[in-house]
């Protein structure tokens, strides 16, 4: 145990001093680039008045898909899904994986939870005494706007790790879950800091992607919702930088009618776009 130790942190301090120069240090470059339309099938309940969110995700995945090959001819650009249909949290990180992509984008529409309360419907005597008779009423907001984007968050490493244990615990249940999430149960100490180190890695990315994002939809007028650090199973175990982003309210009627309409479709795809490029400058000279 002692040299089992010992071996540990030299592995660490190894790793630690050496890990960006070895790894990441080699030329890198922005090639592949997945886009994931959130939902999909039989995960498809959300929506607004007249349109389900992942019907909406999947048009706006294909359009930024199409405008991406259009505007940066190098880049490959792979989809979890092009219809309507259910694909697991772990197949879509693992599209991402096995095609050692350099961004995933997964997108997303947000919405607002509904509330129950109970009023007052009518009075009716009884014994000579007016008593309320109550009935249920659900409401939802429907005047809450904005963009916001989420990254795999690290700030609290034992409480996320138990949150995304609780998320995935279904996978354990799966017949070949050793080889659909190969590569991501670490069982040895050398194994976990290795994936601490590259985790560490691509939440800076990803948290730099992500503002750059939010930027370009403050630039066309977007109410900023922000940048957040959330234990999300479909970015948990993304080997490279990942994001997740919510582009508005389709319980709002007026995103819902924006992100509907070719003129918002147009304005959500250029501002990712805007983004990508953005992103794809500085990670290819800077990182």
């Amino acid at each position: 145990m002692y040299l089992k130790s010992i071996l540990t942190i030299i592995i660490y301090l190894v790793l630690s001093n050496s890990f960006d120069n070895q790894v990441f240090a080699q030329e890198y470059k922005i090639k592949t680039i997945v886009i994931d339309a959130g939902h999909g099938g039989k995960d498809g309940a959300t929506h607004g008045v007249y349109s389900k969110e992942k019907d909406v995700a999947l048009k706006t995945a294909l359009n930024l898909g199409r405008a991406l090959q259009d505007s940066l001819k190098d880049i490959k650009v792979i989809y979890t899904r092009e219809s309507d249909v259910f694909i697991p949290l772990y197949e879509r990180i693992n599209i991402a994986n096995n095609a050692k992509a350099d961004l995933f984008i997964s997108i997303h529409l947000n919405d607002m939870p509904v509330r129950v309360s109970r009023v007052v419907d009518y009075y009716k005597k009884v014994r000579g005494r007016k008593v309320p008779v109550y009935r249920t009423v659900t409401s939802k907001s429907t005047s809450t706007r904005g963009t916001e984007t989420f990254v795999s968050g690290t700030g609290r490493l034992g409480e996320q790790d138990e949150v995304i244990k609780r998320e995935n615990a279904s996978m354990f249940l799966e017949e070949n879950y050793q080889k659909n999430y190969e590569g991501f149960i670490a069982n040895t100490p050398e194994s976990d800091i290795m994936l601490s180190l590259m985790k560490q890695t691509n939440r800076e990315r990803s948290l730099k992607f992500a503002s750059m994002l939010q930027q370009e939809y403050v630039n066309a007028g977007r109410i900023n919702r922000g940048v957040q650090e959330k234990s999300l199973a479909v970015l948990a175990r993304a080997a490279m930088p990942a994001v997740l982003t919510e582009i508005g309210f389709v319980s709002n009627p007026e995103e819902e009618d924006y992100m509907n309409s070719p003129e918002g479709q147009n304005e959500i795809v250029s501002g990712i776009i805007k983004a990508i490029k953005n992103y794809k400058r500085i990670a290819e000279t800077s990182f």
